[in-house]
C-alpha cells in the first residue's frame, strides 16, 4: 500500500530539445555611426532641469516679442479721386446721412433731442464738412460764406446739393456707358433719336444699305461687279445702261477686279459720309429747336417780368406760376412726349375731364383777344350800372323813409308843444 502511494507521488521530468535560429544582430544590435564615442566638448548635452527652491532666483520672462513690429507686405491701394470717392459711396450711407441731418434740423428748431438720442452739436457737422472737403468727397457752395457761419439748414442744403450732383453724374454717365457698348449701327440710331429724329424707317433703310455695301468683298468675283456699279452710281457716271456697259467692258479686258479694289475704299468712305450727313442734318435741326426753345423762354420771361398782363397787375406768386406753366414740360402728354401746364390743361379739359365751356372760352380768347376783352368789359359795365341803380334806389328809399319820419316827428312835436286853452264865450254882438 505504501509503495503504491510513493509511485503516485513521484514526478516524472522530461526534456525536449529543439533547434532555434537566433539573430544576434537583432538581439544585440549592429554597431553604427551613432555608437562611436565622441569627446565631451563635441556632444551637445541636454540642459539639465534645475530644481528650484525657496532661495532660487526666478527666471526672467521673455517679453521681447512685444517690441517686435509685425511687418506686412500688403500691396498699397490705389488712391481714389474725389469723384470716385463720391460715386463709391453707398446709397444707404447717403440716406442715413440725410436722415441724421433732418434730425439735427428738428433738434435745432425744437431744442429737444429725440428719445434715446443725444442732441446733435452743430460743431460736429462743421468738422464733418471740413474733413469731407479736405478729402475731396464734398464740395462747398460757390458763395463766400464761411462754414463757421453755416446753420444746420445750410449744412443740410450743402449735403443735399452734393448728393444730388452725385446722382445726376451717375444718371449722366450711365447712358454714355450704355451707348458706347452698343454696335455701331445702334449708336447711330440712338444719336439720331437723341437729336429728335423721327424718321426711323428712313434711317434703318439707309443703315441697311450701308451695311450691304460694307459687306462687299473686292476679292470675291461675285461682288466685284456690284462694287463697281455702286461706285459709278454714287458718282453719277451715267444711266444704268451705260454703267452696265462699262462694267462688261472691264470684265472683258480683265480689269474688273482691279477696279473693284480701287473703288471699295472710296465707296466705304462715301457711305460713312452719307450717315454723317444724315446725323449732321438732324443735329442741325436739334440746334434750331434748342434755339427756338431758348427764344421762347426769353420771350415768356420778358412778358411776365413787367408785372402786368394788359391792365392786370401780377404778383410774384402768379408770375412764377405762369412762367413755370409755360416753360417747364413737367406733364405727360397723350402723344407720349412731355408737355407744359398749358398743353396738359388743354388735353385734360378736352379728353380726360371734359369742360368744353372752358375750352370754347379759351379758344375765343386766343382767336379774338380784343373782342373777348370788350365783351368782358361790357359785362362789367352792365354789372356796374345795375349796381349803381340798385344803390340809387336804396338811397331813395332810405331818403323817403327818413322824410316821412321827420314829418311825423314835426307834427307830433307841434301837437305836443301847444299850450292848453279854454273856450271863449260867444258875444252876441260880435260881427261876422
Amino acid at each position: 500500500m505504501a509503495e503504491e502511494l510513493n509511485d503516485k507521488d513521484q514526478i516524472q521530468d522530461s526534456t525536449t530539445v529543439e533547434e532555434v535560429n537566433v539573430d544576434l544582430d537583432e538581439v544585440f544590435g549592429q554597431p553604427g555611426a551613432e555608437s562611436v564615442m565622441l569627446p565631451a566638448s563635441e556632444i551637445e548635452s541636454e540642459p539639465e532641469e534645475k530644481k528650484s527652491n525657496i532661495f532660487s532666483k526666478p527666471e526672467e520672462t521673455d517679453i521681447t516679442f512685444i517690441d517686435k513690429t509685425e511687418t506686412t507686405t500688403e500691396t498699397p491701394e490705389k488712391e481714389m479721386t474725389p469723384q470716385e470717392k463720391i460715386e463709391s459711396t453707398p446709397d444707404s450711407v447717403v440716406d442715413e446721412a440725410l436722415a441724421e441731418l433732418d434730425n439735427a434740423i428738428t433738434e435745432e428748431e425744437t431744442g429737444e433731442a429725440k428719445t434715446g438720442r443725444r442732441k446733435t452739436d452743430k460743431n460736429g457737422l462743421q468738422e464733418l464738412a471740413f474733413k469731407m472737403i479736405e478729402e475731396g468727397t464734398l464740395f462747398g457752395f460757390d458763395d463766400d460764406k464761411p462754414l463757421e457761419e453755416y446753420s444746420t439748414k445750410d449744412f443740410r442744403e450743402l449735403f443735399e446739393a452734393n448728393f444730388q450732383e452725385r446722382e445726376a453724374k451717375i444718371r449722366q454717365d450711365t447712358p454714355k456707358e450704355f451707348f458706347n457698348s452698343l454696335p455701331q449701327e445702334l449708336q447711330v440710331a440712338a444719336k439720331y433719336v437723341a437729336d429728335g429724329g423721327t424718321d426711323m424707317k428712313g434711317l434703318f433703310r439707309t443703315l441697311s444699305h450701308v451695311e450691304e455695301i460694307v459687306q462687299l468683298d473686292p476679292e470675291n468675283e461675285n461682288h466685284q461687279a456690284e462694287i463697281a456699279r455702286q461706285y459709278l452710281t454714287a458718282t453719277n457716271f451715267g444711266s444704268p445702261e451705260e454703267i452696265q456697259e462699262e462694267i462688261e467692258t472691264w470684265a472683258d479686258i480683265e480689269k474688273l477686279d482691279k477696279k473693284a479694289r480701287q473703288f471699295k475704299p472710296k465707296l466705304d468712305k462715301m457711305q460713312e459720309q452719307i450717315i454723317s450727313q444724315q446725323l449732321a442734318e438732324q443735329e442741325h435741326k436739334k440746334a434750331q429747336q434748342e434755339q427756338a426753345a431758348a427764344q421762347y423762354m426769353d420771350n415768356v420771361y420778358s412778358t411776365l417780368s413787367t408785372g402786368k398782363l394788359g391792365d392786370l397787375k401780377l404778383d410774384r406768386k402768379i408770375q412764377n406760376h405762369l412762367y413755370g406753366g409755360l416753360v417747364q414740360p413737367n406733364y405727360p402728354s397723350i402723344s407720349g412726349k412731355p408737355t407744359n401746364l398749358l398743353g396738359h390743361l388743354l388735353e385734360k379739359y378736352q379728353f380726360v375731364e371734359p369742360r368744353h365751356d372752358l375750352i370754347a372760352e379759351a379758344l375765343w380768347l386766343l382767336s379774338d383777344p380784343n373782342g373777348y376783352k370788350e365783351k368782358i368789359k361790357g359785362l362789367g359795365s352792365q354789372a356796374a350800372v345795375a349796381d349803381t341803380v340798385r344803390k340809387l334806389k336804396t338811397a331813395q328809399s332810405k331818403k323817403n323813409t327818413s322824410s316821412s319820419r321827420v314829418s311825423n316827428e314835426d307834427s307830433t312835436r307841434t301837437r305836443s308843444t301847444r299850450k292848453p286853452t279854454v273856450q271863449r264865450k260867444n258875444n252876441m254882438f260880435k260881427r261876422f
